[in-house]
């Protein structure tokens, strides 16, 4: 099933094409430990690096990571702001790190809500990246499932009206290609880390079929090893897509 290879957890078996991530429990490992929530955020965003890296050393097509919902936009305002300077730290670091390990970056979600100097360099590090041929970076930035359903709904409406679709014609897959993650592979393997169990909203349409999987551990400690057992749990799913297995 695996092997241990330069310290960590190494897949033999093909990976998810497509894993998703909600990435819980940063205030609480900061709790745990005493310190500020801003310790944990910063921890947990040294996490997405490592786990970034891990993806594209595995194979991974496209890892979709949910890094601010748009129920977050309810949360203490020092706090809302806080992530906000941390998007921002991230997106001015981060992009060079990228394109240097050849990963290409989109961000979906209503950007709108941000600052004009997020949202520039937002569409900035999107193109900056664009020609890349390597993993696919997803960042969920003030997006919820429901969001995005109403959004290719409103588009599907105004398309509908200025006839570039017959109504008659709108089925899943017309529907499909109106979401956010229209382009990309379906959602093999959503993660959620923390203990929490339910979906926060997230990618709503994307998971019919998606694998779950539960876990304990706080995001800020969730490492490549992490990733790697459920990569496992994974392929040790019998995956139906709604039919039998010829079992009764």
């Amino acid at each position: 099933m695996s092997s241990k290879k330069d310290g960590l957890q190494t897949i033999n078996q093909i990976p998810p094409k497509h894993i998703a991530i909600i990435m819980d429990g940063n205030g609480r490992w900061a709790k745990a430990k005493h310190l500020p929530r801003s310790s944990g955020h910063q921890k947990g965003v040294r996490t997405v690096r490592k786990i970034v890296k891990h993806c594209a050393k595995i194979g991974v097509d496209t890892l979709t990571l949910f890094a601010f919902s748009s129920e977050n936009m309810n949360r203490p305002s020092e706090e809302v702001s806080l992530l906000f300077k941390l998007f921002l730290t991230v997106l001015k670091t981060e992009t060079k790190k990228l394109k240097d390990n050849n990963i290409r970056l989109k961000i979906i979600g209503d950007i709108s809500l941000f600052t004009p100097e997020i949202q520039s360099l937002a569409h900035e590090a999107e193109r900056e990246l664009s020609n890349n041929s390597g993993l696919n970076l997803v960042i969920a930035a003030n997006y919820g499932g429901q969001w995005d359903i109403a959004e290719a709904a409103k588009k599907i409406a105004f398309d509908s009206a200025d006839g570039k679709i017959n109504p008659a014609n709108i089925n899943p897959l017309l529907f499909q290609s109106y979401t956010a993650l229209a382009s990309y592979p379906k959602v093999d393997l959503l993660i959620r880390t923390s203990g929490e169990i339910r979906l926060s909203n997230f990618l709503l349409w994307d998971i019919a079929y998606s694998e779950f999987y539960f876990c304990r551990t706080l995001w800020p400690d969730f490492d490549e090893h992490a990733l790697d057992l459920a990569i496992e749990d994974f392929h040790a799913r019998d995956r139906r897509y709604g039919e039998r297995n010829g079992e009764d």
